[in-house]
């Protein structure tokens, strides 16, 4: 397999061209100046870039880095909605990326996607948190 070269975030196309505001899993919107550096609130933004573009049993390794991370809506959306081929981005690897667009071949919008998908979990966690306040 080539050898995978890491792009600073800041040379990234990132998410959010067009359509409503982006969101990270931190609740920080990444609209305007907030858009292009998502990638300074990044847990891995310190790691060795070889550590994230691994095979095997070392993909996991890196797949760990992503549990918490504020932006790992965004790195994963960015690297569905650019179909970047290598390394760990957003907690997944590059073969759980490709059988998820195999999946959802129909999804134009990973960026909204998310973002919808994190709005509605958030949405329903409100709710359950106010009837458990309610009966208590």
């Amino acid at each position: 397999m080539p050898r995978a070269i890491a792009v600073p975030f800041s040379d990234c196309a990132c998410p959010g061209e067009g359509g409503g505001p982006d969101r990270g899993e931190d609740g920080v919107g990444v609209d305007g100046e907030d858009q292009e550096t998502w990638g300074e609130r990044a847990v891995c933004r310190t790691a060795d870039p070889d550590e994230l573009f691994v095979d095997g049993a070392a993909q996991n390794r890196a797949k760990a880095l992503c549990t918490g991370c504020p932006v790992r809506t965004q790195c994963l959306a960015h690297a569905l909605d650019n179909r970047i081929e290598h390394g760990v981005w957003g907690g997944m690897t590059e073969r759980e990326r490709r059988a998820l667009l195999r999946r959802r071949p129909l999804v134009t919008s990973w960026r909204r996607l998310l973002e919808a998908a994190r709005s509605e979990h958030d949405r329903l966690a409100a709710g359950k948190e106010q009837a458990w306040d309610a009966t208590g």
